[in-house]
């Protein structure tokens, strides 16, 4: 071996040590930045007393964990894509768990007329605006993609803002209104969502690896990604605080839009990777285990 390809060989591995290095000092951050939230949620939890402080965190929860989606590159680069159609899978039966968890709740509020047609017009509204808000921003993600993000100007930074807000409002909105109805229910809804981000991290990771980005990168755009969830959960929590009236209709406006997204995009980029019965299994599997939590924690 020549001497300048033996220095040029010993550049990059150097290179690569500083940037393993780097990442791992930035995933036990990112670990423990969750676990101290985590525990502080959990000294916190069974006051009686509900602030907004403690639904930001329990949002900012499920933001941070879509992070961890970026965190298996650590130790191997070869992640097939069978392995996001099983988290895609997972994640559409813990959507579906936490939508009908949603709808049971909604359905039965007490001091509240019709609570049933109340939900289930939040439901469809919840729909609705997911699918409104997709014909909006149809034609631009093709355009901004996320592998382009390292070179976007602020103008394209604030149409990907959009894009990713149209992905995740809807788990928000989730956390923040079941909040409104019990502690118990909040910390339910946010845990599911929580695991549910973990393989939308690991999709924007395999797009932004290939393109060169550092594995702390990928998992920063993840959060990024994600950082609608804990601007929506306050407000949405403080509207059906205030008015009582409208929660059953927040509740259902969080199922449907998070069923819309089980039945348009989670389901459907499962099946593209994994055999329809295993992810059909794995969902319902999933689905009936956040269901029989959610009666255990009532």
């Amino acid at each position: 071996m020549k001497p300048e390809t033996q220095k040029t060989a010993g550049k990059n591995q150097s290179a690569y040590s500083d940037n393993l290095l780097l990442d791992g000092l930035a995933a036990l951050l990112l670990v423990g930045l969750v676990v101290w939230a985590s525990v502080w949620l959990g000294q916190h939890t069974g006051t009686g007393n509900i602030t907004t402080l403690f639904v930001f965190v329990a949002a900012g929860i499920t933001a941070l964990t879509t992070g961890f989606g970026a965190l298996p590159f650590l130790f191997t680069r070869n992640i097939g894509k069978s392995w996001l159609g099983y988290g895609n899978a997972l994640a559409a039966g813990l959507m579906l768990g936490a939508s009908i968890g949603l709808l049971i709740e909604g359905a039965f509020i007490g001091d509240v007329s019709q609570p049933l047609l109340r939900t289930l017009a939040g439901a469809i509204t919840g729909a609705v605006l997911v699918v409104a808000a997709h014909k909006m921003l149809k034609g631009r993600e093709d355009d901004l993609s996320i592998g382009s993000i390292q070179g976007a100007n602020a103008v394209k930074m604030l149409l990907i803002v959009g894009i990713m807000t149209a992905h995740s409002f809807a788990e928000g909105i989730g956390v923040g209104v079941s909040y409104g109805e019990t502690e118990a229910f909040g910390v339910f809804i946010t845990i599911a969502i929580a695991i549910h981000n973990i393989p939308e991290g690991l999709a924007i990771s395999l797009v932004l690896l290939p393109r060169g980005s550092s594995i702390r990168g990928a998992a920063g755009w993840s959060i990024f990604s994600s950082l609608p969830q804990p601007l929506m959960a306050v407000p949405a929590f403080w509207f059906v605080l205030t008015f009582k009236l409208f929660l059953p209709f927040g509740l259902g406006l969080a199922a449907g839009a998070m069923l819309w997204m089980v039945a348009r995009e989670l389901l459907p980029e499962a099946l593209e990777e994994t055999p329809a019965p295993i992810v059909y299994g794995l969902m319902v599997l999933m689905a009936l285990g956040m269901i029989g939590f959610q009666l255990w924690l009532h």
